[in-house]
């Protein structure tokens, strides 16, 4: 069962350290695309270039967890018009991504969170072309982040199209697993809509977001991870959204992991 952990509030990685057997994966978040201060455009990490000085402590502190064996993966998407701006002027804006993923060459892999209406031929396209540029590369992983209804309910969704379309598509055989959004319900009933709608243990990951939980009531979302695993052992896995402030422990959040990992 994988632990993973997005990270966008960049407020040091160090509390990790001391067990990084605990984390399997870590997504940095969030590319997007757009113009920069000269007016030509760029890709952007929230609200930087990806090598602005800034963050310098980010890219080295990923590098030595990657080298204790934590995967870091890059998440596109979230809040805003990611794929609206990359699909804008695809041959300006995926070079770039490409390029990014090239220089931090121990990122291993990219979260597409789409939640704007996209096309699903566009994402095949973006799918087929991470595949391509980065299939020598037997380590290196493409994600996706629907809402959990987006996946126990067939129909549309944020992102515009079928999610079970796309999984059943070529392009879906090239998908490792859905970071689920549990939002909404962090349990053992949402999960388990999810594999009755067709989608394998090993392919859904579970996520909640740090505010759904507290120090007193994060029992209750262990207990129901408890449940999951005795019914699916294929379990794939638990994400956080997000680091910063991931429960119990409101001092350290690494906490969560270890807590995770042993439940």
């Amino acid at each position: 069962m994988k632990t993973i952990y997005y990270y966008q509030t960049f407020v040091g990685l160090h509390d990790l350290m001391s067990h990084v057997q605990d984390i399997d994966v870590i997504i940095v978040s969030s590319i997007h695309f757009g113009k920069d201060k000269s007016g030509q455009k760029n890709i952007f990490l929230n609200d930087n270039i990806p090598y602005d000085p800034i963050f310098n402590d980010l890219w080295l502190e990923t590098e030595k967890l990657s080298v204790q064996g934590c995967t870091i993966m890059l998440m596109m998407g979230g809040a805003g018009f990611a794929y609206k701006e990359l699909f804008s002027d695809f041959d300006t804006y995926y070079p770039l991504l490409k390029q990014l993923i090239m220089e931090k060459s121990w990122i291993k892999g990219i979260d597409l969170d789409v939640e704007e209406n996209t096309s699903i031929d566009n994402i095949k396209m973006l799918i087929n072309c991470l595949v391509k540029d980065f299939s020598d590369d037997n380590e290196f992983i493409i994600t996706m982040a629907p809402v959990a209804s987006t996946l126990s309910i067939d129909g549309s969704s944020f992102a515009g199209f079928n999610y079970k379309e796309l999984y059943n598509s070529i392009e879906g055989d090239h998908v490792h697993w859905f970071n689920t959004q549990c939002y909404d319900s962090f349990s053992y009933d949402t999960y388990d809509s999810i594999i009755k709608n067709g989608y394998p243990p090993e392919k859904v990951v579970m996520g909640m977001e740090s505010g759904q939980f507290n120090e007193s009531s994060f029992k209750e979302a262990l207990d129901e991870i408890k449940k999951i695993k005795d019914k699916y052992p294929d379990f794939s896995g638990v994400f956080d959204w997000e680091y910063l402030n991931a429960p119990p422990n409101k001092i350290d959040p690494s906490d969560w992991t270890r807590l995770i990992k042993n439940c």
